[in-house]
């Protein structure tokens, strides 16, 4: 079975979510602005702070073409492969037979594009696909729930 893409729209929540990063880092920076100002911390703090913050939401977007172009899921009959990364390679492969639970999830940026989040979980760890489309995560959980049934009655 062909490893499968996530959907476009995930590349817009990475997007909101490394500018929602930053943000929170450029809050951070104010705060030591007015420790700055109030209690006279150093200004350097504010400068590494707010550059951090900058650099951090500059990679995070350039990297987001990347993330997708690797990230990739398959569901097969003895196991859920999930594979991510670009300089850093990681391959998961959850056994089906280990398989407690597939959650779906959503949070405010995922139902803005409508996306939802599968998790499936095991005893020992949780993994998570990002984010596919409604009807592709209710079609996994499914399946997956379905293969897992399976495999504990064979076993």
């Amino acid at each position: 079975m062909q490893a499968e893409r996530l959907p476009q729209q995930i590349k817009m929540v990475w997007r909101w979510m490394a500018l929602l990063s930053g943000g929170v880092g450029l809050i951070i920076s104010a705060g030591l602005w007015f420790a700055h100002v109030y209690w006279h911390w150093w200004l350097w703090l504010v400068v590494v702070a707010v550059g951090l913050s900058l650099l951090d939401v500059l990679v995070e977007l350039l990297l987001v073409p990347y993330r997708y172009a690797f990230w990739r899921y398959r569901i097969t009959d003895n196991a859920v492969v999930l594979k991510s990364g670009v300089v850093f390679q990681k391959e998961v492969a959850i056994p089906i037979s280990r398989i407690q639970n597939v959650t779906l999830k959503a949070g405010p940026l995922l139902q803005l594009v409508g996306l939802r989040a599968v998790t499936v979980e095991t005893a020992a760890t949780s993994d998570q696909i990002d984010g596919v489309t409604t009807a592709v995560a209710d079609q996994l959980r499914d399946q997956i729930l379905l293969l897992a049934r399976e495999a504990r009655d064979e076993a």
